[in-house]
């Protein structure tokens, strides 16, 4: 595989065309992304054109059913390289035959990763070269290690989200569609506790969070803030496994279907639109902290 390394000031990264993936980020001496061992084959996979499931996996358009992959199908795509150079580097997706196959639109996706001062940024944009609307979902769905370093338990671990976080969550039912119905919170206030058993019923869906950024630390190791840009929705999800493990963070743009919806996907909630010739725009930023 074609790997490019991004490297400056003592950070490292790894980037992977195949999905646009960031394999490995190092920051102050500390690895910090899974390993893409056994209990889950991935780093950071980029969510393109669902996040999520979509009921029966069919995307509806025009009176047609097109099989769609849960979470699309980016991250399972080559993209082509751009740019590349020692600190900074950009990789672009262009439809084919082959996704329109599943995705019957025109699209350009291209992805930014620079490292900068206190770690890395991730810039994506979607652009519409197309007379018609396009609709689409996008989400990053990166895993980081639980724990960040060997040493300390999982459940020393906490997340410190930027606002207070009073509202629902949502769940996924058993065959990975948004369900209906709000459960409370498990964040107090800002912070919520780390443990296996918050994941027993797949990811923690916030649809509507006040946060734009988090921490996530652990008392005596290192702290990393992550923020992001343009997205709405957040999930958090981990294999619910007593060993080390990891803990995914997803800024999200989108959503699985909810549990009774069967429409056309433009109208689908969780589906954004961008009108002929526009583009969307977000970003994503990892940064490593003084020690907790």
């Amino acid at each position: 595989m074609d790997l490019h390394r991004l490297h400056q000031d003592g950070a490292e990264a790894v980037i992977a065309p195949h999905g646009a993936e960031l394999q490995a980020l190092r920051l102050g001496g500390c690895d910090l992304l899974w390993n893409a061992g056994p209990l889950w084959p991935r780093h950071a996979p980029l969510l393109f054109p669902v996040v999520g499931g979509l009921n029966g996996d069919l995307l509806r358009h025009g009176g047609k059913a097109f099989p769609m992959p849960r979470h699309g199908f980016a991250r399972d795509k080559d993209f082509a390289w751009l740019e590349r150079a020692p600190a900074h580097c950009a990789l672009e997706l262009r439809d084919d035959d082959h996704t329109r196959q599943a995705y019957p639109f025109a699209f350009r996706l291209v992805v930014r990763f620079a490292l900068v001062a206190s770690g890395l940024r991730m810039e994506l944009e979607l652009q519409n070269p197309a007379a018609e609307v396009l609709p689409a979902s996008l989400g990053l769905h990166p895993a980081f290690r639980w724990p960040l370093v060997p040493g300390p338990s999982k459940a020393a671990h906490r997340l410190t989200f930027e606002a207070d976080e009073p509202g629902p969550l949502r769940r996924l039912d058993g065959g990975g569609l948004l369900t209906r119905e709000d459960q409370p919170t498990p964040i107090a206030q800002r912070d919520l506790a780390l443990h296996e058993e918050l994941f027993r019923q797949d990811a923690l869906i916030f649809l509507q969070p006040r946060s734009r950024s988090l921490r996530y630390a652990v008392p005596g190791g290192p702290s990393l803030t992550l923020a992001w840009e343009g997205f709405p929705h957040l999930g958090l999800w981990a294999k619910p496994d007593p060993g080390p493990t990891f803990l995914c963070i997803e800024p999200w743009d989108g959503h699985a279907d909810p549990v009774d919806w069967d429409g056309e996907f433009s109208a689908k909630p969780g589906v954004f639109l961008v009108p002929p010739g526009g583009a969307r725009r977000w970003a994503f930023t990892v940064s490593l902290d003084e020690r907790s």
